[in-house]
């Protein structure tokens, strides 16, 4: 991924946030019969590896071996920025349209986990973040479904781990801009109701005095 220093995203807890945000990652790999990707959700766990499952039908884990390296692509809300949202267009024109965005590439490498304690708790430590995010205390929980029909569930999926082995973050949020036009950008998108990612590049704006 190309990164610009000005846009190169070292910030820990930030790039934390943005695999928190976008869990979905496109998971990309190089296999005998050319590229492969899969989209598929992801969780970092205590140790810094990836965790994940497939469905058993997917060729995934028959085209890929053990210790073969993958790409996790995480994106978080991205934005068209018009060049009349700046302020200075007026005084001299020169300005082009872009895209502003955050993207997270982790590469690493691939284990699967095919024994019934990998998949649930692979299923568990998902289920568990995702629904106390959207249910709260009425989270659903895998206890809540049949035995017999979760453990047929569990035999259609592999599990899988990914040891991380580097990390490349992004955050293009305007910061090359003047404050200027980086606040008209902002106050842009906000009228159009783009406030996550405004919000994100409002941080770059000098404190209000």
């Amino acid at each position: 991924m190309y990164i610009p220093p000005h846009f190169h995203e070292t910030d820990k807890a930030e790039i934390a946030a943005i695999l928190t945000e976008a869990p979905l990652a496109c998971l990309v790999v190089h296999t005998s019969q050319g590229l492969l990707a899969n989209h598929i959700p992801l969780l970092a766990a205590p140790d810094c590896s990836l965790i994940g499952h497939a469905a058993l039908a997917n060729d995934l884990h028959r085209m890929v071996p053990d210790g073969h390296p993958v790409l996790a692509i995480f994106r978080a809300e991205d934005a068209y920025i018009s060049p009349n949202t700046y302020p200075s267009k007026a005084e001299h024109h020169r300005h082009v349209p872009t895209w502003n965005y955050q993207a997270v590439h982790i590469h690493g490498t691939i284990t699967f986990q095919h024994d019934t304690h990998a998949k649930r708790a692979a299923v568990g430590l998902l289920t568990r973040l995702h629904e106390r995010r959207v249910n709260g205390g009425a989270a659903w929980k895998m206890a809540d479904a049949p035995a017999d029909y979760m453990e047929t569930m569990l035999q259609n999926i592999v599990a899988f781990r990914i040891a991380v082995t580097a990390v490349l973050a992004k955050s293009k949020l305007g910061q090359n801009r003047t404050p200027g036009d980086l606040q008209g950008a902002v106050d842009g998108l906000n009228a159009q109701g783009r406030t996550g990612i405004a919000a994100k590049m409002a941080r770059s704006l000098p404190p209000q005095g």
